[in-house]
């Protein structure tokens, strides 16, 4: 059965290269349990729903300007835009604002 957050983890997978261990590793639950949401048999806890929301969110803003195994890099690699912390500590943390800031900033940076 196709829920909204199927269709959520379905985008992030396309278009932001992500795997079913990058969104446990970012929601803080087992890879079996993103299987489970994958296939509509269980949903997340409302606060994690918010969490996928916000992920794919900044996977959208994210595919302005890279490809899903760049998005993918970005989002788990330390980075200098965030004081060299990574994205998807920020967003599990509930800091979202400071990654799409970040993310701002990569459009400021594409027109020098």
């Amino acid at each position: 059965m196709e829920t909204a957050v199927t269709k959520t983890i379905d985008d992030l997978r396309s278009r932001g290269g992500l795997k079913g261990v990058d969104v446990a590793n970012i929601t803080k639950v087992s890879k079996a349990t993103v299987t489970r949401w994958s296939a509509g048999s269980h949903s997340p806890q409302p606060r994690t729903q918010l969490m996928l929301s916000d992920l794919r969110y900044v996977v959208d803003k994210l595919a302005e300007f890279y490809g899903p195994d760049e998005i993918r890099l970005w989002l788990n690699a330390r980075n200098d835009l965030l004081d060299g912390r990574r994205a998807i500590d920020l967003i599990h943390d509930g800091d979202t604002e400071i990654v799409l800031e970040a993310v701002e900033r990569l459009g400021d940076l594409a027109y020098l």
